[in-house]
């Protein structure tokens, strides 16, 4: 079948089927690959799983949808109750569980509760309230630095424009984006190791830059799905789609993932791997 036959298969309503979308069209299927001018119109999109454009924006929206009612209640797991504090847990959730900040960041926030208390800091005191978490020396400098420009240069307040926030000490796009979204309801969308990792097995984009896969991800949805679908896309990677060993046949999602058969397909064994709770 050449990619114009396979782009018609696609488009018969995969939605409706009990298959799941790998048994149709394979990522690195030849017929799913091999586009050529001769066998594509020039104003079709060849996308990474060979499906149309169209279609690839219907299925992402389609599993977007499916996410939405198995996890109504994803969230940012991190405890926070105002930009700042939020800003400071994003830092020292670097290389570490949210589980534990959420134990530290208590005593933190109860010890410097504003930005220029953070500031003022004493060096060896913060490293031993945030020791915990790891690599406490490069998040204590982190802090430091970030709190005092908060007040040097935005007069003590978290700074709600992106072009600002990534001027932070330790904040780059997935941490602005994370404050963007959860603190001041600017849609944005958190390309972090589990949200690049289901993007890609997906098949919405090949990327492996976040910026790129940010980019990629978010010309498929609406903005005002964006922050959710964050939420939604972690939520799946810690619970059920796993970096090593995916639960696929206990997978939502499977019926439209490219990927499936990454992980186990047996339904009872990959049950077993599902986590519930906090992950």
């Amino acid at each position: 079948m050449n990619i114009g036959g396979a782009i018609k298969y696609l488009n018969r309503g995969l939605t409706h089927s009990g298959a799941t979308y790998a048994d149709r069209v394979a990522p690195s299927s030849p017929r799913a690959r091999a586009a050529t001018h001769a066998d594509v119109d020039s104003t079709v999109a060849v996308t990474p799983t060979g499906e149309t454009r169209t279609a690839l924006v219907r299925r992402a929206r389609r599993i977007q949808r499916e996410l939405a009612v198995v996890y109504p209640d994803a969230h940012c797991e991190l405890d926070f109750a105002n930009p700042l504090q939020l800003v400071i847990a994003t830092i020292l959730s670097a290389q570490c569980t949210d589980v534990r900040v959420n134990q530290v960041t208590p005593i933190l926030f109860a010890r410097y509760p504003d930005a220029p208390s953070l500031a003022a800091a004493d060096r060896a005191e913060l490293e031993a309230i945030i020791s915990s978490t790891g690599f406490f020396r490069m998040k204590a400098n982190s802090l430091l630095g970030m709190a005092n420009m908060v007040c040097d240069r935005f007069h003590g307040e978290v700074p709600h424009r992106m072009k600002d926030l990534v001027q932070l000490p330790g904040v780059g796009r997935k941490t602005a984006n994370v404050v963007l979204g959860n603190a001041f309801d600017v849609p944005g969308i958190t390309v972090d190791t589990h949200f690049g990792r289901l993007s890609r097995r997906f098949g919405w984009t090949d990327e492996t830059d976040p910026e790129k896969v940010e980019v990629e991800v978010g010309s498929l949805f609406p903005r005002k799905v964006w922050t959710p679908l964050s939420h939604q896309m972690i939520f799946h990677g810690r619970r059920c789609c796993f970096s090593q060993r995916p639960a696929c046949g206990a997978c939502p999602v499977a019926r439209w993932c490219p990927s499936f058969g990454e992980g186990i397909t047996d339904p009872v064994l990959a049950a077993k791997k599902i986590k519930t709770g906090s992950a």
